[in-house]
């Protein structure tokens, strides 16, 4: 990443930590007893004891919990707690093996029971990382409860869009939702809504969003192209938002799926989607006055010639 563009605000209030600081790695495997279903997680903890700021982030279609990974190295380098959920069903189970991948991964794209269990898996990991928060081991103490955020690739940006109130079309899911615990959302390669009018999908989204996208961002099973992922930040109103278009960024660019293979694992845009999402959840979740200002600015010295920066209904 383009450090020298965010040594100038981490150490700032209300939380204080340095760039590059060590990162705590843990992987385990939690269970929700109502479901049955168990949840490979991958939790990336900030240097010190106390309570940070947590992220919970959701691969694509095919993925895996160590998907996304150099977005989850530099939250918690910038010292955010990232909690990496895995969703059965929907992840790298799909095509290791399989005869036909293409296949397994359509079908499962378009698995209304699939798209649930997503939802289901984002509101069990929040509740299961405020319980272990409260109790003995190692993530106690480690939450802000008041400042939780949710980021999502793809699939996962589909995952994390629902989560913070997108509505579904055909009736809504028995879910309580939008979760009120979400104060903010990162989308890296945003969903366009289908079956509804974008402003009725998106009209209960009330938290600030960060939306990444490229120029070359086409859905491979779905058919979206990079203009319609732009779409989201233009339907939604009435909350701070920011929309990056990277130039020559490919859908696979965001992924980092190591599993995958060298095309999931393209390293050149990284570093640009895991700092503007380090400067929005500054904004977002910390109050950072110099962060919002970054953003405005078009973060320079973050940003290649080429890409683009649009922002609206940030605070003053």
């Amino acid at each position: 990443m383009r450090r020298r563009v965010l040594l100038g605000l981490l150490g700032t209030a209300p939380f204080a930590f340095a760039a590059g600081a060590a990162v705590t790695e843990l992987r385990e495997v939690w269970r929700d007893p109502a479901r049955g279903r168990e949840l490979p997680v991958l939790l990336r903890l900030p240097a010190g004891r106390g309570p940070a700021p947590a992220v919970l982030v959701s691969h694509g279609l095919g993925g895996s919990r160590e998907g996304l990974g150099y977005l989850g190295r530099a939250l918690a380098e910038a010292g955010f707690l990232a909690l990496h959920v895995q969703h059965p069903g929907s992840d790298e189970a799909l095509w290791r093996g399989a005869g036909q991948p293409g296949l397994a991964l359509a079908a499962a794209a378009f698995d209304a029971a699939q798209a649930l269990a997503r939802l289901q898996d984002g509101i069990f990991a929040l509740d299961e990382l405020l319980r272990r928060n409260r109790a003995p081991g190692p993530l106690r103490g480690r939450v802000d409860p008041e400042r939780l955020a949710a980021a999502g690739h793809s699939y996962g940006a589909w995952t994390v869009q629902h989560l913070l109130g997108q509505r579904l079309p055909g009736g809504a899911p028995p879910l309580a939702l939008p979760d009120p615990r979400l104060r903010a959302g990162v989308l890296l390669s945003p969903v366009p809504p289908r079956g509804l009018p974008p402003r009725l999908a998106f009209a209960r989204m009330a938290v600030p969003l960060l939306h990444v996208t490229g120029t070359r961002d086409h859905g491979y099973i779905e058919g979206t192209t990079a203009e319609q992922r732009e779409g989201p930040f233009h339907a939604i109103g009435g909350v701070p938002q920011a929309l990056a278009v990277l130039e020559g960024a490919t859908h696979a660019a965001f992924a980092d799926e190591p599993a995958a293979g060298p095309r999931w694992t393209e390293s050149a845009f990284h570093g640009r989607a895991a700092g503007l999402a380090v400067l929005f959840l500054r904004m977002t979740l910390l109050g950072d006055a110099a962060a919002a200002a970054l953003l405005r600015q078009g973060a320079p010295g973050l940003l290649h010639p080429g890409d683009r920066l649009a922002v609206k209904d940030f605070p003053a």
